[in-house]
């Protein structure tokens, strides 16, 4: 039985793939600094899947107590969450995304390397295309160009040192998986995205705003070139992009694979706005802001490359997931 590190296994993704991983049999670890999550998280875990992972609160930047951790447990395969991913505050806090995003991946690829474990998924982003100048984005784009902030640069700067240790190293296997924009939670109502403080993707400040803890919703800009005029986005149900994962643990061999987690289709912020007044039966209260800097009118995956070679697909709809925050509304 492979035996699963998973950091940032607190957080709103990695959670949500610890249960599609015991749904497979897998044994889960988790290490997570707690800076933006929760620990009664493991208790929802255990509540949904009758299992609890091992938990261990370590920062990735303290490299002799992951040092420890590895020492202790032989893990198969590390799934790497962890990671500040405010684009916002990336820009206003350089150091610490750089310290915490890239050299805490230093110290855990160090970690593996000294103890022989030799596969990681890594969570990446679909910002590391920058502005290919086509919204359709493909694996085998350009990347890191035209790069507006240091949280996308911190995933290219990732990506880049994966690629050179795999090629250093002939037995490392390596996934980097590129996320589009992930909603929803987990259909029981247990779980979902709760960041600590103020959050920074549409979905929790929607919740925000229908708790009445935000006054409104600020949506930036109305004048893009969409249908709209409100920006486009490729949305995928966090479930998917769990199932994702797990379906690319058999697939991994020496070198790098890259897959697109998206679900191929876009929608607007406005479509959101409505989707979610349409489950909900309320209006939600907001109002048009100006444009902030860096925002594509449009992007969205080809999924096309996981469909052949992984065998996975989004199966999950925008309304899936706005009927699913309400779960989550309605339990928090």
């Amino acid at each position: 039985m492979e035996r699963i590190l998973v950091t940032g296994g607190t957080g709103y993704i990695g959670s949500h793939t610890i249960i599609e991983l015991y749904k497979k049999g897998y044994e889960v670890d988790v290490l997570d600094n707690l800076f933006n999550s929760k620990i009664e998280v493991l208790d929802k875990i255990e509540k949904i899947c009758g299992k609890r992972p091992g938990f261990y609160k370590i920062d990735l930047c303290d490299y002799g107590k992951m040092d420890e951790l590895f020492k202790k447990n032989q893990y198969d395969l590390v799934m790497h969450f962890a990671g500040l991913k405010a684009v916002g505050e990336s820009v206003e806090k350089p150091l610490e995304y750089y310290e915490n995003n890239v050299s805490g991946t230093i110290n855990l690829l160090k970690c593996m390397q000294k103890h022989n474990v030799n596969k990681i998924i890594f969570s990446s982003s679909a910002t590391v295309y920058g502005d290919p100048g086509d919204p359709k984005y493909v694996e085998t784009m350009e990347t890191g160009r035209g790069l507006t902030n240091p949280y996308g640069k911190t995933k290219y700067m990732i990506e880049e040192i994966l690629k050179d240790c795999a090629k250093a190293d002939s037995n490392l296997q390596v996934v980097l998986l590129r996320y589009f924009n992930p909603i929803g939670n987990h259909p029981s109502g247990l779980l979902g995205e709760d960041p600590n403080g103020i959050p920074n993707n549409l979905m929790p400040i929607i919740m925000k705003v229908a708790r009445g803890e935000i006054k409104e919703l600020s949506i930036y800009g109305d004048d893009y070139p969409t249908p709209d005029g409100t920006c486009l986005r490729d949305y995928i149900h966090v479930v998917d992009l769990a199932k994702g994962h797990v379906s690319v643990v058999d697939k991994m061999e020496p070198g790098v694979l890259i897959y697109n987690l998206g679900s191929g289709r876009t929608t607007s912020v406005l479509e959101m706005v409505r989707a979610f007044e349409k489950a909900s039966g309320e209006k939600l209260a907001y109002k048009i802001a100006e444009r902030r800097d860096g925002d594509l009118a449009e992007f969205y995956a080809d999924p096309s490359k996981a469909m052949r070679e992984l065998g996975w697909e989004t199966e999950l709809t925008v309304d899936d997931a706005m009927e699913d925050t309400l779960k989550f509304l309605n339990n928090s």
